[in-house]
Parts: C-alpha cells; structure tokens; sequence
C-alpha cells in the first residue's frame, strides 16, 4: 500500500529536502504540497491524505491551527516540522507521531516514517479519537505552557516551567534560569511570551520575562529607573515601555489575593 503523502512547509528549500528524502523511500506517494496553513487546511480536507509533514511555523496559520480548523472524518498521521525544540510538547499533547527539528538528517528523517509505518499497518481508531478530543480541548479554552523541551547533546529532556524564575532572550535563543540550573533553549522571547501564562509570567524589558511568584520586591534607582528582584537575589530593569503593563499587573494581582 503506498502511504498517499502531503508536505506542508512555507520554505520553498524545505519542502524540497523532504521531497528529495521521500524520494529514496519505498512505499511513498507525495500527493501535493501546501505553502502555508490555508493551503494545508484544503489540501487536507480535499485529499485525506494517510500522512503529513506539518511544518509549525507559517506565516497565516500555525501547524496547530491547521489541526484545529481541520473537518475531516479519519485524520492523517502527523509528523510535526519544527526549528524549535519547544514546539515538542505541543506536538505530543496532540498526538503526532513525531516532530522532526530543522535542520534534520536522512537517519532522524527516516526513524519518523519508521514511526509513521508502524502506525499505519495498525489501526489507528483510538488515536483518532484521541485527537479529536484534544482539538476540542484546545478549542475551549488557552492552554499554556507546562514543560519546556530542553536539548543537550542527543538528549531531550523537560523542565516545569513553574520552576523557571526568568526567562532572557540571547540571540536566536531564550535563557530559562532555574534555582539552581540553566538552559538555553532555542526560541524567541516573544514566541515564549505567547504561551506562558501571562498571570504568572510578566514582560518587563524586551529580553527578559519574570516569574511573579519568585518576585521579592521592586526597588527605586536613580532617574526613575526600577529593579525587579528576585527571591533568589537576581536583579532585573524594568523597563520604560513596561511599566505601566507591570504596574496594572500588580494592581489586578493583589485585588485577587
């Protein structure tokens, strides 16, 4: 049976590396290719394909809004593409039978469709259900960020991320400083920023968010500035543009307390 495929990624030259890698597999049939979540959305409904690369970050709708927007009686398997470790939570809360990060090799490739494979030879009856469920969770309500995935080396390991105390953008990464530990992981901080929970983690200077509950006080300097300190003895700026947004946060923290 061929496994009737769709690729699904904004970047032309991504496409083609897993156009080219599908290629040297048996047992493929790539159906089409969509440029953006739209596309998918209606390529999907219109071919049920058995199998989709889903590329997470598109420019009109994500990865995770394709699943959610899709109308379909027998969802595909998904194999979520993604050049953030972070997104691997999301992916698994939705069930996708792996998610690849970019930039991957032929033997990362080939391990999902193994995975892929396995899967379709079996009845995925339950699975879909499971879906289901999740796509309709997902659709009551936010969900916010409950582990961060954190590479080191060939390990993938998760952090609660209500042990996080702050959060600093370094370059094309994010710092998350713990007690005792930190990692970097690699992501935006305004990536980051839209998936905790902003009644807990706060904005206050363009590269650093912190965890209000290990907040200690805020201290006047000199000119007006403000420091943020932490339980742990770290110390932050406040800065300017987030001010008044740090201010209406305690003034609505401490009428709930």
């Amino acid at each position: 049976m061929q496994i009737r495929t769709l690729i699904v990624d904004d970047e032309p030259l991504a496409r083609d590396r897993i156009r080219e890698m599908l290629k040297t597999e048996g047992g493929i049939e790539i159906i089409g290719e969509a440029r953006n979540g739209q596309e998918a959305i209606d390529s999907i409904s219109a071919q049920e394909p058995d199998l989709v690369f889903l590329d997470v970050q598109m420019p009109d709708r994500d990865g995770f809004e394709v699943l959610q927007n899709l109308k379909v009686k027998r969802m595909p398997v998904i194999i979520f593409v993604t050049a953030y470790d972070q997104h691997a939570m999301r992916a698994f809360d939705v069930h996708a039978i792996d998610y690849l990060t970019k930039p991957f090799d032929r033997k990362r490739f080939a391990d999902a469709l193994d995975r892929a494979r396995t899967f379709l030879k079996g009845t995925n009856e339950l699975d879909t259900r499971q879906i289901m469920t999740m796509l309709e969770e997902l659709k009551s309500g936010p969900r916010y960020l409950e582990r961060f995935a954190v590479r080191s080396g060939e390990t993938l390991f998760f952090v609660r991320t209500e042990d996080v105390d702050s959060i600093e953008a370094q370059g094309n990464y994010v710092r998350l400083n713990l007690a005792n530990s930190s990692h970097l992981v690699r992501d935006t901080l305004n990536n980051i920023e839209s998936q905790v929970d902003p009644h807990t983690f706060v904005r206050i200077h363009r590269q650093t968010i912190v965890n209000m509950n290990r907040v200690k006080e805020l201290q006047t300097w000199a000119r007006g500035e403000y420091r943020v300190i932490l339980f742990n003895g770290a110390c932050y700026s406040l800065g300017r543009s987030y001010r008044q947004h740090f201010d209406d946060f305690i003034k609505h923290w401490s009428r709930e307390e």
